[in-house]
């Protein structure tokens, strides 16, 4: 079992699963420390075995890693509270937009932080978190981060921050993009005659199937197969529909829009 000393401030639903994913697994729960304000959430919590605190303490100054988890319009406020607690720490960002130098600032100049873009699948362990390191991030330290985050699902990482808003486009978004394609498949089953729950059955388990062939698969075309095969068939006639109402292009421009947000709310966030 790790030995590393891991410290949360916050227990949202993101922090919760990670939590739940390191406690007895990566370490012990002995070794997990929360700041959770919420009574009800502080007691699930240590189910786990973790220790828990209302306010920022002392005890994060015995952590290797500190997970800021709290909303991004709390991180002012959070880090300004932690930052007499923060010496050589790893400092893990799981907050949406909010920009490492501005972290680093609110910190003191301090330079050991990551900042990540996890997604909702994290929840169940099939998350993907994308992941970049400032330049004062030790070797052993970018590897906790990845140890971290593998406990929710798999990571990514790239070498430019301004790579994170397209992150959060394709990642961090991209799970409403599949609801949101679900929903639209159930509601033509039903128009169709199926019943509700056939249609999302049918749906569901066909995008659960697709993701694994997708990623099992060699191939660079998303269809999967050569065009081809599939030609005069039904496939062929729906995807052609498909590019006729130009899909594809509002799917890009969509996330492209997402992409320029995320940016917007960096600067929102952190302009003080």
């Amino acid at each position: 079992m790790n030995q590393l000393k891991i410290g949360f401030v916050g227990a949202g639903n993101m922090a919760t699963a990670l939590i739940g994913g390191l406690a007895g697994q990566l370490v012990n729960g002995s070794n997990i420390h929360v700041v959770v304000r919420n009574a009800i959430s502080a007691q699930k919590l240590r189910l786990f075995g973790v220790s828990t605190a209302t306010i920022i303490d002392a005890k994060l100054t015995q952590c290797d890693v500190i997970v800021l988890a709290v909303k991004p319009q709390q991180m002012e406020d959070v880090t300004a509270q932690l930052r007499p607690y923060v010496s050589n720490q790893l400092i893990l960002s799981i907050a949406a937009g909010i920009r490492t130098a501005d972290i680093s600032r609110w910190l003191g100049g301090h330079r050991t932080i990551i900042r990540t873009m996890p997604n909702t699948p994290a929840l169940i362990g099939k998350g993907i978190t994308g992941m970049v390191a400032m330049d004062g991030v030790l070797p052993w330290q970018r590897r906790a981060a990845d140890d971290i985050l593998r406990a929710v699902g798999a990571t990514l990482w790239v070498s430019d921050e301004n790579l994170i808003d397209p992150v959060t486009a394709v990642s961090g978004s991209g799970p409403a993009y599949v609801f949101y394609f679900i929903e639209a498949m159930q509601q033509a089953g039903q128009e169709m005659g199926l019943t509700v729950d056939q249609s999302r059955q049918l749906a569901v388990n066909t995008f659960v199937g697709a993701s694994q062939l997708a990623a099992q698969s060699l191939e660079a075309d998303p269809l999967l197969c050569d065009p081809v095969t599939y030609k005069d068939g039904t496939m062929h006639s729906a995807v052609a529909s498909m590019d006729a109402s130009g899909v594809k292009d509002a799917i890009s421009k969509a996330m492209k829009l997402a992409a320029i947000r995320g940016k917007e709310l960096g600067e929102e966030f952190c302009s003080n």
